[in-house]
C-alpha cells in the first residue's frame, strides 16, 4: 500500500455535523465512530457520544478525519487545506460549497502565477485554500 498524507481536523465538539457539511461538499463515504462505540476509551460519561474517529473518503479519492478532542486534551490550530487541480467546474463547486456560511478571504481568481487561486474560512473556522490550474479565470 502507498503512502498517503490525510487531513486531520480537531475540535472541541461538532465534528458530526463538520463532516456531514464535508460530505455535502465534496460527496463521498463517511464513517464516524463515538467513544462510546469504541468502548468508552477511558473518556468522562458526558464525552460518550463525542466523534473519536471520522473519516470521509470521496469517489475522487480524498480523505479527510476529525474527530471531537476530549476537555481533559489539549486542542491546537488545524492549519489550512489546500485543493489543486485543473478540473474548473469540480474546484469551483467547491469553492462554492465551502464559502456557503463562510468568509471568502481571497477571491477565486486569476493569480500573478497565471492560475485562478482563493482562500476562505468556512463556517466552522477552518482555512482553505483553492487553486486551479491551467490559467482559468
Amino acid at each position: 500500500m502507498a503512502t498517503t498524507l490525510n487531513p486531520y481536523l480537531n475540535f472541541r465538539e461538532g465534528t458530526r455535523e463538520v463532516m456531514e457539511f464535508y460530505t455535502s461538499v465534496f460527496g463521498g463515504e463517511l464513517t464516524l465512530s463515538t467513544f462510546a462505540e469504541m468502548g468508552g476509551m477511558g473518556q468522562d460519561e458526558s464525552e460518550q457520544d463525542k466523534v473519536m474517529h471520522s473519516q470521509l473518503r470521496t469517489r475522487g479519492g480524498m480523505t479527510l478525519m476529525a474527530a471531537d478532542v476530549p476537555a481533559s486534551m489539549p486542542i491546537g490550530p488545524n492549519g489550512t487545506i489546500s485543493l489543486s487541480g485543473d478540473d474548473e467546474a469540480e474546484l469551483r463547486g467547491y469553492w462554492d460549497g465551502l464559502t456557503a456560511g463562510g468568509t471568502v478571504t481571497v477571491p477565486l481568481e486569476k493569480a500573478p502565477w497565471g492560475d485562478s487561486f482563493g482562500m476562505c474560512t468556512d463556517r466552522f473556522g477552518i482555512d482553505w485554500m483553492v487553486n486551479i490550474a491551467g490559467g482559468a479565470s
